[in-house]
């Protein structure tokens, strides 16, 4: 059997983490493999170069080039651990993917969504999740939850109205994709945030599994 590939995306502060072992779970008591990964990260060279990335220190990096690193991390982790797992009929779930880059540089950072998918034309060799889950949140709410839980990064100390275009430019994807790209009112109680992701679920396994 073919695996298949979901991802979580969201604002930060968004309770991906949370959701993300919610769904483990579902998979793990359905006895379906599974593995669980991250962008930018999910190998030693993309978690290298997540690093640099959210390192406060590097505030004086350029927009084009964090859409690039972004990028050549991606391209690792597709080839080297999402495209493999699929193969062997595994499901894939991953924290973050192009939709983030889409989202973060090519419309928050402003270089244009076309141009963000130009650059990661190679990067994702033709692939596409099967599901994406849109945490909504407000991103006063959002960063809120971020400082009272740890540190934040170098992402998250962007001002409101960064953030603002964030959440919206993840409603305009969902708007685009509507079938793939399912949005979920993350200032919910984490039980009917994951109760509204479980449905989605299980339509999607039974559908795969036909």
């Amino acid at each position: 059997m073919k695996g298949f590939f979901i991802t979580l995306e969201g604002p930060d502060g968004s309770g991906k983490t949370t959701q993300i072992k919610l769904i483990t779970n579902f998979f793990q008591k359905r006895g379906m493999d599974f593995i669980l990964t991250r962008e930018p990260g999910g190998t030693p060279i993309g978690e290298e170069i997540r690093r640099l990335l959210l390192d406060k220190n590097n505030s004086d990096m350029e927009p084009e080039v964090e859409a690039l690193l972004y990028a050549a991390s991606r391209a690792q982790h597709v080839k080297q651990v999402i495209i493999p797992a699929l193969k062997n009929g595994l499901v894939v779930i991953c924290d973050r993917f192009l939709d983030s880059s889409i989202v973060y540089q090519g419309i928050s950072r402003g270089l244009g969504i076309k141009t963000i998918e130009k650059i990661n034309e190679l990067a994702v060799f033709g692939l596409k999740p099967d599901l994406t889950f849109v945490l909504d949140i407000s991103p006063e709410i959002g960063i809120m939850r971020k400082k009272m839980n740890k540190s934040i990064d170098r992402i998250e100390t962007e001002d409101l109205e960064f953030h603002r275009m964030v959440q919206n430019g993840y409603l305009m994807l969902a708007e685009r994709e509507p079938d793939r790209i399912k949005v979920i009112n993350a200032e919910n109680s984490i039980e009917e945030v994951y109760k509204e992701i479980e449905a989605h679920l299980i339509t999607l396994v039974d559908n795969m599994q036909k």
